[in-house]
């Protein structure tokens, strides 16, 4: 870790999550009679099947699976080797939260898209729920990102440290198959369509594993600033490497 580097990637992150949150509740609702009138049918077809969904014990189950998951990185204390580095650790497991919460809340706030249990016509979800800004919040499935960052960067760092543990497979196997139920949870539940929570699931896996792997002192992998010529000028930009 570096204070110089992560200290500002970090507040970044924070600061634009904070952001990506308070535009996520400027969205427009529906109105009244704009939620009366969606149709299943505007879905495109890979969605379409769970337009409709409403479960309250799902969406419950979901909520509970995602705020115990915060505390998943701190079985690694288990480990000696890791614990004495508990700090780093700890800042690092801040760090690639903050990354997550950042992409999720303004791909969110930049990207409306009504959640599937505002198609519902069984009359089970109150028109109070579908009117609000809230219920634009489709895109893209937030509780399946950041328990996919959780569980990824658990089993992530644990992969690095035991690198001859037998355990790996089945960490690995724990880590791919939380944050999958979560998002078929928020599948029932109505608040994500699968596309959402592939998605999520996608950025999620992959901030949780690319973030400690940039901070590996004999990562293969690295991101550097660089000056690409084009034209006969300079331009600033990001390089990403990998060496093999």
């Amino acid at each position: 870790m570096s204070f110089k580097k992560d200290a500002p990637i970090t507040a970044v992150g924070m600061g634009l999550s904070g952001l990506g949150l308070y535009l996520m509740q400027q969205k427009d609702p529906f109105t009244e009679q704009e939620a009366m009138d969606l149709n299943k049918s505007s879905v495109n077809s890979f969605d379409r099947f769970a337009a409709g969904n409403h479960s309250t014990s799902a969406k419950k189950v979901s909520d509970i699976m995602m705020y115990s998951s915060i505390a998943a990185p701190a079985l690694l204390l288990f480990d000696q080797d890791i614990s004495q580095n508990a700090g780093q650790m700890f800042a690092l497991y801040v760090e690639t939260m903050s990354v997550t919460g950042a992409l999720f809340t303004m791909s969110s706030a930049a990207f409306p898209r009504a959640r599937p249990l505002v198609y519902d016509k069984s009359g089970a979800v109150p028109l109070s729920e579908k009117i609000r800004a809230n219920a634009q919040n489709s895109f893209f499935a937030g509780h399946t990102a950041a328990v996919s960052t959780m569980s990824f960067f658990t089993a992530k760092v644990f992969h690095d440290y035991n690198p001859d543990s037998p355990a790996r497979p089945f960490v690995w196997a724990g880590a791919a198959l939380v944050p999958a139920a979560v998002g078929y949870l928020r599948l029932e539940a109505g608040k994500h369509f699968l596309s959402d929570n592939l998605i999520g699931y996608g950025v999620g896996a992959a901030v949780g594993i690319l973030v400690p792997q940039l901070h590996k002192t004999n990562s293969n992998l690295s991101i550097a600033p660089t000056a690409i010529p084009m034209q006969g000028e300079s331009v600033e930009g990001v390089a990403l490497q990998y060496k093999f």
